[in-house]
């Protein structure tokens, strides 16, 4: 079989067809944690196409002499020219070629430029970030205006050189998911994190937040409070932690676009946390915040590819209720047989964010032994 994008993304891991790669996925994950052949296991498939919202190409002249999209091959310095990317969303595709042309003519935009960001969402609006091997003048931001008034479909344009940052319009979209019946509007910042395929998002949050709520909530990672909002519907009081200072503030900022004022947000990583929840440490960040007041029974967590690590998920195993999302089954795995040490398994869910590569989300739900 060949590549569903006949080769212009680059991106393909494997050459099948989307359907038969996604139940391999399943098919590994169950191996390698053999409990979800017999526990409910909830299935997300992605959109075979037109679901990524973000993308990085490079830039670069061809032999004509023409500007193109392209995309490093792993072995080779060649790049691999991209005529078309249908993985991405619509509003980053339509605006492709039109970028390409607008710069093509245009000497200062594209001297030592070699790199092109976007960020898009399912609002449509799209933040393209511009790479230069040169510092960026009155000049560049001249013509960039230009630009940006050229393309009606260009929420914001960035000019990024080696600590210079010059922003035209603003540094971030508002994305809006739906969750259930009900709009949640998040800011999403040019060079922060945010998950790259929106409509799978929008199914882990539901899946989550279905769980039955269970006391006042922790959350340890909780980045720009992609899940902490939409929980905030079914929690009276949540505690959320990040060790992100953007990330922190993007949060805090999500609250008030949303009018949630029962989320206290505060930069701890996960080890910071234990020890001031088991009185080991006070922290100066937490003297507003009335510990004691708190009923943690529920603690949710969406750690890095690492994982939780064995302290961090021992000391999970003092609530009730686990609510855990992970990028990387293996790691889950290893988390998995310290937290089965108290708690069962009621439940998995899988979520393919990244179609046509090896990478797959889960979901579980754990609940203490009694």
């Amino acid at each position: 079989m060949i590549c569903p994008h006949q080769g212009t993304c680059g991106g393909c891991a494997l050459a099948l067809p989307y359907e038969e790669q996604w139940k391999l996925k399943e098919s590994e994950f169950r191996e390698l944690l053999p409990l979800s052949k017999d526990t409910p296991t909830d299935l997300y498939p992605s959109a075979p196409h037109s679901f990524r919202a973000r993308a990085e190409f490079r830039l670069y002249r061809n032999e004509s002499g023409r500007l193109s999209y392209a995309m490093s091959q792993k072995g080779s310095k060649q790049p691999l020219p991209i005529q078309s990317c249908p993985i991405l969303l619509p509003s980053i595709q339509a605006l492709m070629p039109s970028l390409l042309e607008a710069l093509e003519s245009d000497e200062i935009l594209t001297q030592k430029l070699f790199g092109v960001e976007f960020l898009s969402g399912l609002s449509q609006e799209v933040l393209v970030s511009l790479l230069y091997h040169k510092r960026l003048d009155h000049a560049w931001e001249e013509r960039a205006l230009g630009l940006l008034s050229s393309l009606p479909t260009l929420s914001s344009l960035i000019g990024r050189s080696k600590g210079q940052k010059i922003v035209l319009g603003e540094s971030f979209i508002t994305e809006t998911l739906t969750i259930g019946s009900k709009p949640w509007r998040f800011l999403h910042y040019e060079g922060s994190f945010t998950q790259p395929n929106p409509k799978v998002n929008e199914k882990m949050i539901e899946w989550i937040i279905s769980a039955p709520p269970q006391g006042d909530l922790l959350e340890l990672y909780c980045g720009a409070g992609n899940f902490t909002l939409p929980l905030s519907s079914r929690y009276a009081k949540i505690l959320a932690t990040e060790v992100s200072k953007t990330s922190i503030h993007a949060a805090k900022q999500n609250c008030e676009l949303n009018s949630v004022r029962h989320i206290s947000f505060v930069r701890l990583n996960a080890q910071e946390t234990q020890s001031a929840l088991e009185g080991e440490r006070e922290f100066y960040r937490l003297r507003e915040l009335d510990l004691p007041s708190y009923d943690f029974q529920t603690v949710f967590v969406d750690p890095p590819r690492a994982g939780l690590g064995a302290e961090v998920a021992s000391f999970l195993r003092r609530f009730d209720q686990i609510l855990y999302i992970s990028c990387n089954p293996k790691t889950l795995q290893s988390d998995l047989e310290v937290l089965q040490l108290s708690h069962d398994v009621e439940r998995f869910a899988l979520f393919d964010q990244f179609p046509y590569t090896p990478h797959l989300e889960s979901g579980v739900i754990l609940r203490q032994r009694r």
